[in-house]
This record gives structure tokens, C-alpha cells and sequence, in this order.
């Protein structure tokens, strides 16, 4: 089988390991790809968000399955351009994927699926959200409603700093994203991530794993796109899996069909929990990163078997074959992250680091320059590593990141504290 993964980040470099292990993989592509996935894999230079590009690429390249890594391609409806030329695809529709693309739809959705989740309200104009949160006071969370890269979700102390947001997101700060502003009630609780995978009817659960928001330690500072996580989560126990299987998940999949747009592929659930009783923080059409990190780490070759069930519409019959194990994966970030930050400084010291299937470090922002790895990006590398205990893995994990020589970049040095 060949095949082609769309993205460069490292969560398309995880993915891209455990697709390689399988035998069934005879030819694997990932457009862009990155300076890790290039040791790995085939990369390609092309537009991901261009449909008509993509199916081109495929049809020169023999093409049989290709696994959409990020949220936009599958907004922009890349997936349904690839399903129109005959090709099998892992990803919702450009219509699911308003799940992600729109957190005022998704809050439609549960409304109209009963699933639990914040009290909200959403906003065109700034003067009513104003209004709304002088209303219900603080703590209270303020999101741009579109995609903003994991960065527009503010959750806001005080009914100033929510006004601020606010005047933040509509003056333009999160671009289109923030045209529109959901406001939602501050929920209390341990935040997780439920991952499922879906064929448009059978929802499968396909692990859990807690990831680490804030870029400080101790969960401070502002938000980011994820400097470590680990799996499984302990908050997302069997009982709470299953409540937010039959209160949320499958709700949720029965309104989708009911209107139109069955979901195909990875449904993300973001879980706020507390005294065993899951509420949905946000849905997202893809691996979370960094949490498809760890969960990649730890299924392996069967990753591919059970992304391609899902996409032929047979995962009535799949189960997930979890080891008693665990994982971790570490963010390293370039000094100044998630505000501004230097590109182009030289990694030194990854041909230290193992490579097996109990140690990796999988490539997010890196790129290669006359022979020497140099950081492109905010979120750097993922140092991820497997062990029987989570103590085991985070000893492994932090134990690759001290041969790791880059002193321009940074990494939190308490990630699975809450476990731990």
C-alpha cells in the first residue's frame, strides 16, 4: 500500500513511525514533512490545502490511502476532493469538520445531542460580549471561534482580562478566526483527552492521555499549543470513558448523521471531569499534538490497521490492542515561546538520543541546513519515550532530553506531575 500523510509537524512524524512499522506500508510520502520525517520517510513540497494539488500528487505518485495529520486541510474540504477522486481517505468532511472549525456549531451539535458541556454564549459583535461577561462574571473563558492553532482560547481570572480578550479577538489578533467569539462558563475539574475513532456509525475508543496546556511549570503562564502529555490519563477511568461514550460521543455521532455529515475518522474529545462526571470542553478533528505522540509510541504498527478500518468503514469488528504500558512526550520549544522566538538555531546532540520503540524524538519545527538540524518553529522536537510505569517513561523521556544540546530552547520539566 502507498501512502501519503499530509503535514509536517510532530505529530505527523509520530504517526509517520507507527505507519512504517507496518508491513502492509510499502511506499509512505508526508507532504511537507520535516527534518525528522526526512530520515524516515519520503517528503514532498506540496500545498496541503489545495485539493485539486493533492489529487494530482496522488494520481502521479499511485497513491491508495492518505491520512490528513492537521485541521485544515480537512476544513478546507481537501478530504472530500480526495473521496471524489475514488481515493481512500482517513478524515471527516469539510462539513464534520465544522466540528473543529467552528466552536459555535459544535455547541449547536450538543444542544441538539443533549451532551454536557459549559454554559455559553455566542457573539458577532463586541459590545454584546462585553455585556455577556459583565453579566456573569469571572473566572470565565473567551474563544475565538475558528481556527486559531490551538492559541485562541482565553481563560480569563478576571472580568478585565475577559474584556481584553475580547477586544483582542475582535480587533483582529486571531485573524478570521476571531470574527466571531464563543464565551463559555469556567468549568471546574481535571482536563483530559479522549480519542475516538469513528466510520460514520461504530465509535471506537482509541486511548486517553492528559497534555499540558500552559508553557509554565506547575500549569502557569499562558496558553500553548502543548508542552508535553502523556497516556493513559488515571482521571479517564473505564466509568468515565464509557459515561462520555453514551452522554457525548455517540450523541454526538447520531445528530452528525442525522444531518448529513457522518464523521469519518479521529474525533478529539477534550473532557473537563469532576467527581467522575465528564463535561465536553471542545472537539477536534484530528490527534491532538502532542498527545498523538504517546499514543503513537505505544500502538505501533497497528495505528495503520485500525486508521484504515476506519476509513472502509469497518470498525465494527476492531478492537485496540493496548500493552500495560505507558508513555511520555516532552516538548522542547524555542526560548520565547508561545510570544516571539528566534528560528534558526542549531540542534546538537540528537544521534545521542535512542531510537527504538521505547525511545523517539519526533520533529515538529526542525529543518535541515547544510547538514545541521536547526529549529523552524516554536514547538521544536518531542522527546517521547515508553516504560512499564510512568515514572519509567519519564525517566527515559527527560534522560534524552539532558543529551539534547540546544541552548535556545526550553522544555517544562514537570510534565505527568498530576499522575506522577
Amino acid at each position: 500500500m502507498n501512502i501519503l500523510i499530509l503535514g509536517g509537524g510532530g505529530r505527523e512524524h509520530s504517526i509517520a513511525w507507527a505507519v512504517m512499522q507496518n508491513p502492509k506500508c510499502d511506499k509512505l510520502i508526508v507532504a511537507p514533512g520535516n527534518a525528522g520525517i526526512a530520515q524516515i520517510a519520503e517528503c514532498a513540497d506540496l500545498d496541503i490545502l489545495n485539493g485539486a494539488a493533492v489529487v494530482n500528487f496522488c494520481e502521479g505518485n499511485a497513491i491508495d490511502f492518505v491520512i490528513v495529520g492537521p485541521e485544515a486541510p480537512l476544513a478546507a474540504g481537501v478530504g472530500d476532493r480526495l473521496r471524489d477522486a475514488g481515493l481512500l481517505v482517513f478524515g471527516p468532511s469539510g462539513a464534520a469538520a465544522r466540528l473543529e472549525a467552528s466552536k459555535s456549531f459544535t455547541k449547536e451539535i450538543c444542544d441538539a445531542a443533549g451532551a454536557p458541556t459549559a454554559g455559553y454564549g455566542h457573539f458577532t459583535d463586541a459590545e454584546a460580549a462585553r455585556a455577556y461577561v459583565r453579566a456573569q462574571g469571572a473566572p470565565i473563558v473567551v474563544k475565538a471561534d475558528g481556527l486559531a492553532a490551538g492559541k485562541g482560547v482565553i481563560v480569563a481570572e478576571t472580568v478585565e482580562q475577559a474584556l481584553a480578550a475580547i477586544d483582542d479577538m475582535f480587533g483582529g489578533e486571531f485573524g478570521d478566526a476571531g470574527a466571531e467569539v464563543v464565551i463559555e462558563e469556567f468549568m471546574e475539574g481535571e482536563e483530559a483527552s479522549f480519542f475516538v475513532l469513528c466510520d460514520g456509525e461504530t465509535a471506537l475508543p482509541f486511548g486517553t492521555a492528559q497534555d499540558h496546556k500552559r508553557v509554565g511549570e506547575g500549569d502557569t503562564g499562558p496558553n500553548t499549543g502543548g508542552m508535553g502529555a502523556y497516556s493513559p490519563a488515571p482521571v479517564l477511568t473505564d466509568a468515565v470513558a464509557e459515561k462520555a461514550l453514551e452522554e457525548i460521543v455517540r450523541p454526538t455521532l447520531k445528530v452528525m448523521a442525522e444531518r448529513g455529515m457522518p464523521y469519518q475518522g479521529v474525533l478529539y474529545v477534550g473532557l473537563m471531569i469532576k467527581d467522575g462526571q465528564p463535561r465536553l470542553v471542545e472537539y477536534n478533528v484530528r490527534f491532538g499534538d502532542p498527545e498523538c505522540q504517546v499514543l503513537m509510541m505505544r500502538l505501533g504498527a497497528q495505528a495503520l490497521d485500525l486508521m484504515q478500518a476506519a476509513a472502509e468503514g469497518r470498525l465494527a469488528g476492531c478492537a485496540v490492542n493496548w500493552a500495560d504500558d505507558h508513555a511520555m512526550t516532552v516538548v522542547m520549544a524555542a526560548t520565547g515561546y508561545p510570544g516571539a522566538y528566534e528560528k534558526g538555531s542549531e540542534i546538537r546532540g540528537l544521534a545521542e538520543c535512542p531510537e527504538d520503540s521505547f525511545h523517539m524524538v519526533f520533529h515538529a519545527g526542525t529543518g535541515e541546513r547544510d547538514g545541521r538540524i536547526v529549529a523552524t518553529g516554536g514547538r521544536v522536537l518531542n522527546v517521547t519515550a515508553r516504560g512499564a510505569s510512568l515514572a519509567e517513561a519519564a525517566g527515559r523521556a527527560y534522560g534524552m532530553v539532558d543529551r539534547i544540546d540546544w541552548p535556545e530552547g526550553f522544555c517544562r520539566r514537570d510534565i505527568g506531575w498530576r499522575a506522577l
